[in-house]
C-alpha cells in the first residue's frame, strides 16, 4: 500500500516517476508492483523495479505519438500557459458539492427534501484539487475490501458506536472490519441472503439486478455477489457519517441518494428486485407515492422485498416501541398500495414479506381504478418530480407474455440481444449495430490492456463509464474482480440506459456539468468516450476535469476517448491538475481522428506543499 510517513517512499515515488519516460504502461506496470510491495521499504524497491524497467518493452509495436499534424488539430502545448490548480483548503476532504450540509439545511425538511441534490451556484464551485486524508492508502483487492476499510482512508469512527449491536462496523487498530451484519441480518448478510434466496430465484441468473433503498453500508450489496447479484446501493448524506462513503470504499456499488420529492434517477423496468430493510421510507404514505417510483423501476416479474417494521407488528410493536395500532395501519395500507399496484404478495415470515410485481396487466382489474401515469416518456426523471401515479406497462398479446420481453438468465444475457432493440425501441440502433458495437469496444478495451497491464489485475474494483452507450465498454470488461458504473449523460443523443440494464449491468442518469452523488476517491478507473465533445457547448471542461479528479482516488487511472482537438485541449487543463498523461492513437492507426488519453493521478495528500504540474 502506498502511505505517508516514511522518507524511503518518497524516494520511491521519484524512482517511478522517473520510468514513465520510457514507457508509459511501464508506469502502470511498475507502479502496480510498487503498490504490492507495501511501503516503507525505501530504495530497494526502486532498485527491484529499476530491473523490471530494463525488460518492459509493452510499447515495441505501438506509437506514442499521434501522427495528425497541425493541420489536423494538434495543438502545440508550450504555446499556452498551463494553469496549476492549487490544494483546497483540508476541510474539504470529504467535499460532496451538491449534498454539501450547510446548503442541505436552508431547504424545507418535508419528504427529505433537504436531502436532495442542491448544487452550488456557479460562483460558489471550488477550483481546486480535493486532497485524500493523511495517511491515505491503497485500498485492499476484493474480495479482502468486503470485509475490511483502511481507517485513514474515512476516519469515521460515529457508526462503530452508533451501531455497535447491530454488527454493521467495527474499529480495529488501524482498519475497520464489516461483519456483514445489519439492522435487520445482526447474524450476517449471508444467512439472511439465503433465506430471501429460499423464494427468490437468485441462484440461476434470472435475478441479476438489485435495487437497495436506505442501505447503510451496503452489507447487503456486498454480500449478493456471491449470488452474481449486482446492488445499485442509495442512502442520505445524513447523521449516519459515511455510509455511503464506506459502501464505496469496501468496492460495493453505492450513490448517495434518497427517496423524496424527485423521481429516482433510473429508467422504467431496470431491476430485477428492490429491498427495503428498516430504510425509514414512509411505503404508505404520500398516497403511495413512493411504491409507486420503486413499481416504475421494477422489471415485471421483479421483487420487492420489506423486511423490518411494519412487517410482524403484533409480535413487535413493543421492542419498536410503536403503537401497534400505528402499526397495524401502517400494513395495512401498504397491503393496499400492493395490491393497486397489482402486485402478488408471494412470502411472510417473520420481519420479512416479499411481493411479486406480475408480469404484465392482463389479469389487473385493480389498475383500472388508479391514475396512470401520463408523461410521453417514462424515463424522463432527471430532476422531475414524482408523481401519484402509475406507469404503465407496455403491451402484450397474451397472459402469458412478459411485457417489455423476457430476459435471459445471467451471463446469457450480457450479449444476447436486449429486448428494448430487439423491439425497434431505438430508431438507428438495429440487431446489428448493437452487435457491431459489443465488437468494437471488445477490440478497444484489448488495446488498452495492452496499453494499462493493471486493467486484468484486481487493482481497479470500482470503474465508471461516464458515458455508456450501450454499456458495450462494461461487456468488454465483465469480471467478478470489478463492476462499472454505467452513466447515461442526461443530454446524451439516445437514452440506452435501459438496454445498459437489460445486460444485466447497473447505471444512472446524471448531467455532468454538475457533481456526481458520490464522495471524492470513490473510482479506481474513469472511462470517458466522447464526454468533452457532448459537452463541448453546455459547460466548462475545466469542471468536469476537477470533478474526476474529486471522485479518482489517488493512483487512480482515467482513459479519456475523444477527437484530436479536443484532447489536445483537455490535456492541457489536466496539465496543472497532479495527473501524469500521455496521448496514444486509436487502436485503427494514426489516420483515425479519435485518440486515446491515458492518465494516472498522483499520490498526494492532505497537507503537502506545492507540486509540479504533470506532463
Amino acid at each position: 500500500m502506498a502511505t505517508k510517513g516514511n522518507p524511503g517512499d518518497n524516494r520511491t515515488r521519484n524512482s517511478v516517476s522517473m520510468f514513465i519516460v520510457a514507457g508509459f504502461c511501464c508506469f502502470f506496470y511498475l507502479l502496480g508492483a510498487w503498490q504490492r510491495s507495501g511501503a516503507g521499504k525505501g530504495d530497494s524497491i526502486a532498485l527491484e523495479m529499476t530491473k523490471q524497467a530494463e525488460d518492459c518493452s509493452i510499447f515495441s509495436n505501438l506509437e506514442f505519438e499521434t501522427h495528425h499534424g497541425d493541420k489536423m488539430g494538434q495543438a502545440d502545448d508550450s504555446k499556452f500557459e498551463v494553469k496549476i490548480f492549487k490544494p483546497c483548503d483540508d476541510s474539504y476532504i470529504d467535499y460532496t458539492p451538491c449534498q454539501e450540509q450547510m446548503r442541505a439545511m436552508t431547504f424545507p425538511r418535508e419528504n427529505m427534501n433537504y436531502r436532495e441534490r442542491h448544487c452550488p451556484p456557479e460562483a460558489e464551485k471550488l477550483h481546486c484539487l480535493i486532497p485524500a486524508p493523511k495517511g491515505y492508502v491503497t485500498p485492499f483487492q476484493w474480495p479482502k475490501s468486503r470485509d475490511y476499510v483502511p481507517y485513514a482512508n474515512a476516519p469515521h469512527k460515529s457508526l462503530t458506536v452508533e451501531k455497535a449491536v447491530q454488527n454493521w462496523v467495527q474499529y480495529e487498530g488501524d482498519v475497520f472490519r464489516f461483519p456483514g451484519g445489519g439492522t435487520q441480518f445482526p447474524q450476517g448478510a449471508d444467512a439472511y441472503i439465503e433465506q430471501l434466496a429460499s423464494v427468490i430465484p437468485m441462484d440461476n441468473g434470472t435475478v441479476r439486478t438489485a435495487l437497495d433503498t436506505g442501505c447503510g453500508v451496503a452489507s447487503w450489496g456486498a454480500y449478493l455477489f456471491k449470488k452474481n447479484v449486482v446492488a445499485m446501493s442509495f442512502a442520505p448524506r445524513d447523521s449516519h457519517e459515511a455510509q455511503v462513503q464506506f459502501a464505496l470504499e469496501r468496492g460495493v456499488p453505492a450513490v448517495i441518494g434518497v427517496l423524496g420529492t424527485i423521481k429516482l434517477p433510473y429508467p422504467s423496468r431496470a431491476f430485477d428486485m428492490a429491498h427495503c430493510s428498516r430504510c425509514l421510507i414512509p411505503w404508505g404514505g404520500n398516497d403511495g407515492m413512493y411504491m409507486m417510483e420503486v413499481d416504475r423501476v421494477l422489471r415485471p416479474g421483479g421483487y420487492w422485498i420489506l423486511s423490518g417494521p411494519p412487517i410482524n407488528w403484533r409480535n413487535n410493536y413493543q421492542a419498536w416501541e410503536r403503537p401497534k395500532e400505528e402499526l397495524e395501519q401502517e400494513q395495512k395500507k401498504i397491503e393496499e398500495i400492493a395490491q393497486l399496484l397489482c402486485w402478488e404478495k408471494t412470502h411472510e415470515k417473520g420481519e420479512i414479506a416479499i411481493w411479486r410485481k406480475r408480469i404484465n396487466n392482463m389479469d389487473c382489474k385493480e389498475r383500472d381504478t388508479a391514475t396512470m401515469c401520463k408523461s410521453t416518456y417514462v424515463n424522463d426523471v432527471w430532476y422531475k418530480k414524482l408523481e401519484v401515479c402509475i406507469t404503465p406497462y407496455p403491451e402484450t398479446l397474451s397472459s402469458d407474455e412478459v411485457a417489455g420481453g423476457k430476459l435471459k438468465p445471467f451471463p446469457e444475457r450480457l450479449n444476447t440481444v436486449p429486448p428494448r432493440i430487439a423491439g425497434d425501441e431505438f430508431p438507428g440502433v438495429s440487431v446489428d449495430a448493437f452487435q457491431e458495437d459489443n465488437k468494437m469496444w471488445q477490440k478497444s478495451v484489448e488495446a488498452y490492456k495492452r496499453i494499462n497491464k493493471l486493467l486484468d489485475s484486481g487493482r481497479y474494483r470500482n470503474i465508471m463509464d461516464m458515458n455508456a452507450g450501450l454499456g458495450s465498454f462494461a461487456a468488454a470488461l465483465e469480471s467478478p474482480k470489478l463492476w462499472v458504473m454505467n452513466v447515461m449523460p442526461t443530454i446524451a443523443e439516445r437514452d440506452t440506459l435501459g438496454v445498459i440494464f437489460e445486460r444485466g449491468f447497473i447505471g444512472i442518469y446524471h448531467d455532468w456539468c454538475e457533481a456526481f452523488s458520490t464522495y471524492p476517491r470513490t473510482y479506481d478507473l474513469i472511462h470517458a468516450s466522447g464526454v468533452f465533445s457532448l459537452y463541448k457547448d453546455k459547460c466548462n471542461a475545466e469542471d468536469i476535469l476537477l470533478e474526476m479528479d474529486r471522485i479518482l482516488r489517488p493512483e487512480g487511472a482515467v482513459i479519456i476517448r475523444d477527437h484530436a482537438d479536443v484532447l489536445n485541449k483537455v490535456k492541457r487543463i489536466a496539465s496543472g491538475m497532479r495527473w501524469n498523461m500521455k496521448m496514444v492513437d486509436h487502436e485503427e492507426g494514426p489516420r483515425v481522428a479519435q485518440k486515446v488519453l491515458f492518465a494516472v493521478k498522483r499520490y498526494w495528500v492532505a497537507g503537502e506543499k506545492g507540486t509540479t504540474p504533470a506532463g
